[in-house]
């Protein structure tokens, strides 16, 4: 059944803000605060392994191993690389029906810092592959569960790891408090610059914060051109780096992806139209990235300006399929996935790329963004106990201004209150479904070991 475009209003906008806050209130009756904190597996529980077969229907076969690969390093890992396994599971748990445009896949890695159109760095959801209009606790237990599984990575302590947890979603709940005392236009414009989150993570990495900020900063095409580009017989290629980067052997492939950059330059505004004007497409590579985007069909796309100096630019074409919400959040409203994709981004990102697009091509959805154009993720496993709970705060702070953008902030807030039980409901379901998750990462490795799937580890 299709998602109407109605589903996120919750039938409240037209209410007042303490009508609303007194109805999410009276959701506590109806669904305890503290009834989000209970994970148990049913018994009719999906095989994990075989959701993870059924979303590789359509991957690219030969890339499958690489995704395994990924996958079986940890039980982070294998947690990035199955939004379709928690998906499934996060539809049996409490949810007080209220919803929002969903990121989809939450976890930590998925925050990051980025350029917006004006070059200034901001700290935002980074990822929108699952987008869907669905529940608010999905992206939020989602996010808790990530912060448990990494921290057990990084061998921090259960406390350690408990207080990442609580400080993400009391930032989510305060930040959703604040964002309800907002006027909607307030709200829309409202984000995470450098300067804003500087001072609050001081205490909590202030250096390293720093460092990943100037490495946003240099995340530019001009920057990344001689680390990823030859000169071949006076022409400019992408480097080959088998199996992760490679050209298409069948020129046609090459040729296809010409095509639909011409059929992408048509659905952008005229002034970005008349910027990608002066550039030509001189080369096209297959890239492989992430962990659960591994065998999906993506292209870098190198362009070069019509002038005497070296002016590159890159741009990536990915292959957007249906979301791994979709059997439990109902269908998308959009026939074409790209499309899905990108008016979710818009919708909870506070500043898109500005040549972001999309359309498709031999039956397959594709949007099309910058490569690399000022973005940065923090390396995870390079942060120590108190910087990784300044990495929570911020997450948990961005994912409330991402839902407070397409759903109601004064429902939500009024259903958390100000005090904590929702808070330590989470870190008890985190600090379990973590638990299923190393259970299910174990049926990974077995699987593996007995040949049901192929891994190759490439990092």
């Amino acid at each position: 059944m299709a998602v109407a475009a109605s589903s996120l209003s919750n039938k409240s906008r037209f209410t007042s803000r303490a009508e609303r806050l007194a109805a999410g209130r009276a959701l506590r009756r109806r669904v305890p605060r503290s009834s989000h904190a209970t994970w148990v597996a049913a018994r009719d529980r999906p095989d994990p392994i075989r959701i993870l077969e059924k979303s590789d229907a359509t991957r690219v076969r030969k890339l499958l191993p690489i995704r395994y690969g990924r996958m079986a390093t940890s039980p982070f890992a294998f947690l990035r690389g199955s939004a379709s396994v928690m998906a499934s599971d996060l539809s049996t748990t409490a949810g007080t029906g209220i919803r929002v445009q969903l990121c989809g896949d939450a976890h930590l890695s998925n925050f990051g810092l980025f350029g917006t159109p004006e070059r200034d760095t901001v700290f935002d959801v980074n990822d929108f592959d699952e987008t869907l209009p669905g529940p608010w606790e999905w992206d939020v237990k989602r996010l808790a569960v990530s912060l448990v599984e990494a921290g057990r990575q990084n061998g921090f302590s259960r406390g350690a790891n408990r207080r990442a947890v609580l400080t993400a979603v009391r930032c989510y709940r305060e930040s959703m408090h604040a964002f309800a005392g907002m006027r909607y236009l307030e709200v829309w414009y409202s984000h995470i610059d450098v300067s804003s989150v500087s001072e609050p993570v001081k205490r909590y990495g202030r250096q390293l914060f720093d460092r990943a900020v100037e490495r946003a900063r240099r995340q530019t095409s001009l920057h990344v051109f001689p680390k990823v580009v030859r000169r071949v017989k006076g022409e400019y290629r992408i480097r080959d780096d088998l199996p992760l980067i490679a050209h298409y052997r069948n020129s046609s492939d090459a040729a296809s992806s010409r095509t639909f950059y011409e059929r992408y330059l048509r659905t952008l505004p005229e002034e970005r139209r008349r910027l990608l004007d002066r550039y030509h497409l001189v080369d096209v590579a297959q890239k492989v990235v992430g962990v659960g985007s591994v065998g999906t069909v993506c292209s870098v796309l190198l362009l070069m300006a019509d002038s005497d100096v070296i002016d590159p630019w890159f741009l990536q074409l990915k292959e957007a399929g249906p979301s791994a919400l979709e059997p439990h959040a109902g269908a998308s409203r959009y026939a074409n996935h790209a499309e899905r994709v990108v008016t979710g981004q818009h919708l909870i990102q506070e500043a898109t790329d500005a040549f972001l697009g999309w359309s498709s091509l031999d039956s397959r959805d594709f949007y099309v963004r910058q490569l690399r154009d000022m973005k940065f993720s923090s390396d995870i496993t390079a942060l120590g106990p108190k910087a990784f709970v300044g990495q929570a705060e911020l997450c948990g702070t961005a994912l409330a201004r991402a839902h407070a953008r397409s759903g109601d902030p004064a429902l939500i807030s009024g259903y958390l209150g100000d005090r904590d039980p929702f808070d330590r409901a989470l870190a008890r379901f985190a600090e379990a479904y973590a638990d299923q998750t190393e259970r299910d990462y174990r049926e990974l490795l077995k699987a593996i070991r007995k040949g049901r799937l192929s891994a190759r580890v490439d990092v």
